[in-house]
């Protein structure tokens, strides 16, 4: 064993204070980014589509979240399709204190409105309303993976609709 600055008990200490320093680090800056952040990039994936009178589909759907730096604010397409229907939804969000709000529009029937909810952990939940339209909004994303169920109420012309994405 070598005495002083060089022997294995320094070099351990030395170790430990760098990993503990390293972990903190890393903890920091995953406490400062956004939960947005794990959206970042394209997302292709397939689902399924309920339809209030009452057929079920298969629908295929692409994904595009661009997310700024700090993944506070995020703009969101989602495009899908079944044999019959289709629909693309576009928003722009921000996270704030605990709460995620912003605008979406639905392109194909040319309705917009307001997004308004919460996050909790990799978990966002939101309501989106327009003078005409409502629904509920949930998000999960894992890894490279991401589930959406987007649920309406009844009288519209989609009841549910739930998405499996990969990135």
């Amino acid at each position: 064993m070598l005495p002083g600055p060089f022997g294995t008990r320094a070099l351990a200490t030395k170790g430990a204070v760098f990993a503990a320093t390293l972990f903190f680090a890393v903890a920091v800056y995953a406490q400062q980014s956004g939960p947005f952040t794990a959206w970042a990039g394209a997302w292709t994936g397939t689902g399924s589509l309920a339809l209030s009178a009452g057929a079920n589909e298969r629908i295929r759907c692409r994904a595009k979240y661009d997310v700024e730096g700090s993944g506070l604010k995020a703009k969101l397409e989602l495009r899908c399709a079944s044999d019959s229907y289709k629909f693309e939804l576009q928003s722009d969000v921000i996270y704030r204190g605990g709460q995620v709000q912003g605008d979406w529009t639905e392109t194909t029937r040319k309705v917009s409105g307001k997004v308004e909810g919460t996050v909790n952990a990799n978990q966002i939940d939101v309501s989106v309303q327009s003078a005409s339209f409502s629904a509920l909004l949930s998000l999960t994303t894992s890894g490279d993976k991401q589930s959406i169920l987007i649920q309406a109420p009844s009288g519209s012309e989609m009841s549910q609709a739930s998405i499996l994405l990969n990135r």
